[in-house]
């Protein structure tokens, strides 16, 4: 068999040299500058320096970078200045020029930009003139008075009593929205020491009238502008899914609304236990829309739930100077057993029980209801607010007192949302689900007194029916009838 070496030889195997028939070729009878070159190769002319330091290819490895370096630097061209052009200088108009937009001489009076600096001739000024109008806006702020907020935007308290006396005369100043942006432009004024004259004013009064003031030599002069409203109300649709609240307003109601629908829902059923997931949910609010873009929403008009089978259809009515929720066969009444006061499942009934907490039998003198942190906790019946804040370890608490020496207590609140005195309606929300007090999670802890002893909350119930007839009923039906025609999203 042959094989090649690195020096290209080939070398046989076998017994003889002839083994297989071929010569092997040797060194010794090569041409002798072929054997230079193969003893060339052999050679590591650049060995690595960190290594076998002091050896003899080490030292060859030295002098080869050294002669390297040494030629190098033998035949580099040297390091001579390069001599540059040097521009004549600037006289005249291109000196001033290049000064004036030049950054080194700012202090010396130079400037930034295409302009000219100050010559000779420039005389500085006294003081610097006024603009002859400002334009600027106000807002009316909680609380604050229309003649106050012209004068603390530089009107003069002449010009601001004549413009809130014009204002007047469309809309009453209580009644402008906080918030309204007021556009005024201030005139031209004989020196510092006079206010500047209110030359015109600009603004929403109502929500269907824009005004605007101007002034015709010495005095202003009002101007209306009537804005078209849509009064078409908004209807909204919807499942409950996991929160009846939650699923409201992001279908579009606004909060107020959604608050008011539980309130008129808990007066004929519990929201808790009688609402599902897959229950449906539609309610139709009171709506303006301005023809110049703006939407501006009112009361709910309208709460229905579809539970399957089972349809509940409220709709709010006034009798005798009094709004109600009346259903559509113009009844009111409510359910003959309390609902609960919020979202969730029971999970401890009154009665005897090992307590979770202090580990022995001890009388659980309400209802524990399960709830995620934060759920709103609602009024289950009206009433006034007696007490609020730390009860021990009902942690922050809300006492309420009823009709018929009946009195209900809210405990383990994240938060409280009423205060004491305050009357409350059934399904207003007093606080929110927490876990104060001795409380192993979040959870509402519901408790019933009557006549000072405490009682299971299920075990009240209250019935009142109220019936409409003649004209209430037919006026009630004919704006069911309205309400539900109206198209559910527009």
């Amino acid at each position: 068999m042959f094989l090649r070496n690195d020096q290209g030889l080939e070398l046989g195997g076998g017994t003889s040299a002839r083994a297989f028939g071929r010569a092997l070729v040797r060194e010794a009878d090569l041409h002798p500058i072929e054997r230079i070159r193969i003893a060339a190769q052999r050679i590591d002319w650049v060995p690595d320096l960190g290594s076998q330091i002091g050896s003899l290819s080490w030292w060859r490895g030295l002098c080869t970078c050294t002669a390297l370096c040494a030629a190098t630097w033998a035949l580099s061209p040297g390091f001579r200045p390069i001599v540059g052009a040097v521009p004549a200088p600037l006289t005249g108009s291109e000196w001033d020029e290049a000064r004036a937009q030049g950054i080194a001489p700012l202090g010396l009076g130079s400037d930034t930009g295409r302009r000219m600096a100050a010559g000779d001739l420039v005389r500085p000024l006294a003081e610097a003139p006024e603009r002859p109008s400002i334009d600027l806006s106000a807002t009316l702020g909680e609380g604050d008075g229309f003649e106050r907020m012209l004068e603390r935007a530089g009107v003069s308290r002449r010009d601001a009593d004549d413009a809130a006396a014009l204002v007047a005369q469309v809309t009453d100043l209580g009644d402008i929205a906080p918030g309204t942006a007021v556009s005024l432009t201030l005139g031209r004024r004989p020196s510092k020491l006079y206010a500047r004259p209110l030359e015109k004013l600009d603004m929403r009064a109502r929500f269907d009238m824009a005004l605007t003031l101007n002034r015709a030599g010495e005095a202003l002069h009002l101007t209306e502008r009537p804005i078209a409203i849509d009064h078409t109300p908004l209807r909204l649709q919807g499942l409950v899914g996991s929160s009846l609240y939650r699923s409201a307003r992001a279908a579009g109601a606004p909060a107020k609304a959604v608050e008011s629908y539980i309130r008129a829902m808990a007066s004929r059923l519990s929201i808790g236990s009688d609402v599902h997931a897959a229950d449906s949910f539609d309610m139709v609010i009171e709506r303006e829309r301005a023809a110049t873009g703006e939407t501006r929403t009112g009361k709910l008009l309208f709460a229905g739930l579809d539970r399957g089978s089972r349809q509940t259809k409220l709709v709010r009515w006034t009798v005798d100077g009094d709004e109600d929720w009346f259903d559509a066969d113009g009844r009111i009444e409510r359910k003959g057993q309390m609902g609960l006061p919020v979202a969730g499942r029971i999970t401890s009934n009154f009665g005897w029980r090992t307590h979770p907490i202090l580990g022995f039998v001890k009388l659980h003198k309400g209802l524990d209801i399960g709830a995620a942190y934060g759920s709103p906790i609602y009024a289950a019946i009206e009433g006034s607010v007696s007490f609020t804040g730390r009860a021990g370890g009902y942690g922050n608490f809300v006492k309420l007192t009823h009709g018929g020496n009946l009195v209900s207590g809210y405990g383990h609140m994240s938060r409280i949302a009423v205060r004491s005195g305050q009357r409350v309606a059934r399904g207003q929300v007093i606080g929110y689900v927490g876990s104060t007090g001795l409380s192993t999670g979040p959870h509402l802890h519901w408790e019933i007194w009557k006549n000072g002893v405490s009682i299971n909350p299920r075990s009240i119930s209250f019935d009142q029916i109220q019936r409409l007839s003649g004209r209430q009923l037919a006026g009630l039906k004919a704006q069911v009838s309205r309400l539900l025609a109206v198209i559910p999203g527009r």
